[in-house]
């Protein structure tokens, strides 16, 4: 078996703290280059020295995860992320707690908010929830994912992974696969991405294209075939069958032979061309096992390690920003 290549020291790993204009990181849309990339750069430093942390950041400070919706990577990331920043980490089950008897979203804020945390971590599956607990609240948030809307510390993680694999973003060709409609991950990267000066490339069926994908500033490509072809990067999405309305795709099998990933298709991308999946995957509907378990072509387990450092340099920047 072919060992998989490491990814190199980034040279423009920063040891300086992030540095971001507003109290909150609700999404990346309207974030500036610089923005972005000063939180790529300290994610690099961090991953670069990932069992030897020198930022003291959320020393003394605590850390809130209010998550509505289900997560392994994004809610444990997060976690491991805040304690080797020194801080003191909640994680909330919404399950048992008093949302599940009937409080709002708002009652859960006031509640939080006498408690004086100094982060708010939350995942919503409301568009907009993120903004506002962010209006209702004195700690600062950050944006784990809300409804459609975004996922900008996934879309950090995965620059963050494309960058310290291939060395640049400026120029490369990403095919975005799969359930752009439902996808905040989707929206994130399309805005990072693109400011960053990759080109991207949408492939679905019609019915999984968003309404406004006019205003993306992207090509769209209903063949599978035809839109990865000599692509970069080929990132796959999960069918979010729970935003669905039933009627959407058609058959799981039917829709792997149209739009799942496999190393026929793959052929037809750029030969360097690599694989990137933000999970959960659905083996077998959106790509093969095979595809997914290249240890030369897949990113997927390097997107996992990089979610930390990343998170890192985004509960950094929040954390030390001046008031």
């Amino acid at each position: 078996m072919t060992k998989p290549t490491s990814p190199a020291t980034d040279r423009n790993a920063s040891s300086a703290p992030a540095s971001l204009q507003k109290r909150h990181l609700l999404g990346i849309e309207g974030m500036s280059p610089v923005e972005i990339r000063s939180l790529l750069d300290r994610g690099s430093y961090f991953a670069d020295h990932p069992t030897k942390v020198t930022s003291t950041a959320l020393q003394g400070k605590t850390i809130v995860n209010l998550f509505y919706e289900n997560s392994t990577r994004t809610r444990t990331s997060f976690e491991l992320a805040a304690k080797r920043l020194g801080g003191s980490v909640l994680n909330i089950a919404v399950a048992g707690s008093s949302v599940k008897k009937g409080e709002t979203l708002l009652d859960t804020a006031t509640t939080l908010n006498a408690m004086h945390p100094d982060i708010l971590v939350i995942r919503h599956n409301c568009s907009g929830a993120a903004q506002l607990l962010s209006q209702r609240v004195d700690a600062a948030v950050i944006n784990a994912g809300d409804g459609r809307h975004e996922h900008p510390t996934q879309a950090l993680l995965d620059a963050l992974t494309i960058r310290r694999r291939v060395g640049r973003i400026e120029g490369l060709t990403v095919a975005i696969c799969g359930d752009i409609a439902n996808s905040r991950v989707a929206r994130s990267n399309i805005h990072l991405l693109s400011t960053l000066g990759a080109e991207i490339r949408l492939v679905c069926p019609p019915t999984l294209l968003p309404a406004d994908v006019e205003h993306m500033g992207v090509s769209v490509f209903t063949d599978m075939e035809d839109g990865i072809a000599n692509a970069d990067i080929v990132m796959m999405l999960r069918l979010q069958t729970e935003r669905m309305a039933g009627t959407e795709t058609p058959s799981q099998r039917e829709y792997f032979n149209l739009f799942g990933l496999n190393k026929d298709k793959l052929m037809r991308a750029a030969p360097k061309a690599l694989i990137m999946h933000p999970g959960p995957m659905n083996r077998g509907v959106e790509i093969d096992s095979e595809t997914a378990d290249d240890v030369e072509k897949s990113l997927i387990r390097l997107q996992v390690e990089m979610g930390v450092a990343a998170r890192m340099a985004c509960l950094e920047a929040i954390s030390v920003r001046p008031e």
